[in-house]
């Protein structure tokens, strides 16, 4: 990647989220809320897991998922739809910008989405004086997070044929992921082979290393590597698919 086009792209999808800003606070709000409270407060009120109160517990959980989330259906639904409706990505293909200059920019603009919800989240634990201690460290995870998601979100967008390919991605792949990586639960509440399983998804090692660093321990190795390897891999193949597009 020789060119500097990544940002033009980045920046007009800014651009896009400048004019409807209220409907993309709304929108980023909405679900991370629903499942704080719902499963923080509701279903988690005085327990405890780990010796850490439920909703600290499940708090960085909730974050990885809501950068998820945000990261994939913020670039996934949008290049999906301007791939098949309007067709405007074929304008970005004959420009001067090249398929990995593009694939950045549209994964920097899902990394922007999925913070965005996430720093709201975190804003609205610390107003309610939920004590977790949050670091550089933290952060890290959480962009390497949107990174994976948004990064997966343009391969999935280059490989739909159709909407409802993109629907039956994000109820097969998405939505199972949402529910069985340990966002809400430890990974070892499942029986085999189920707990040994969920740890091949990206989100259950995000989890995992998100709420080692609120314990004030380091990122498990192990889990690091495999946020690394997805990140290069679907960043990889999504510039691919690009590239075959643009072909």
């Amino acid at each position: 990647m020789n060119d500097p086009g990544f940002y033009t792209i980045f920046w007009r999808e800014m651009l896009s989220i400048r004019k409807k800003f209220w409907k993309f606070l709304a929108g980023s709000l909405v679900m991370p809320v629903l499942y704080l409270i719902t499963f923080g407060w509701g279903l988690g009120r005085g327990m405890s897991v780990h010796g850490l109160d439920y909703l600290v517990f499940v708090l960085p959980g909730i974050i990885a998922l809501s950068a998820m989330n945000n990261s994939f259906s913020g670039v996934a639904i949008t290049l999906n739809i301007s791939k098949l409706y309007y067709r405007t990505i074929e304008e970005i293909l004959v420009s001067p910008v090249g398929h990995w200059s593009i694939a950045l920019g549209r994964v920097l603009a899902g990394c922007f989405k999925g913070l965005f919800s996430a720093v709201l989240l975190i804003l609205i634990s610390l107003m309610l004086h939920v004590q977790i201690r949050y670091s550089a460290a933290f952060f890290g995870i959480l962009f390497l997070t949107c990174f994976i998601f948004a990064s997966l979100g343009v391969l999935a967008a280059m490989l739909a044929r159709s909407h409802e390919d993109m629907t039956n991605f994000t109820n097969f792949v998405i939505l199972p992921m949402s529910f069985l990586s340990g966002t809400f639960f430890p990974p070892d509440r499942l029986p085999e082979p189920f707990a040994t399983l969920i740890m091949v998804y990206p989100l259950t090692h995000a989890a995992i290393s998100l709420r080692s660093l609120v314990a004030g321990n380091g990122v498990p190795l192990t889990s690091l590597l495999v946020i690394l390897f997805y990140a290069a891999l679907f960043f990889i193949l999504g510039g691919r698919e690009i590239r075959r597009l643009e072909l």
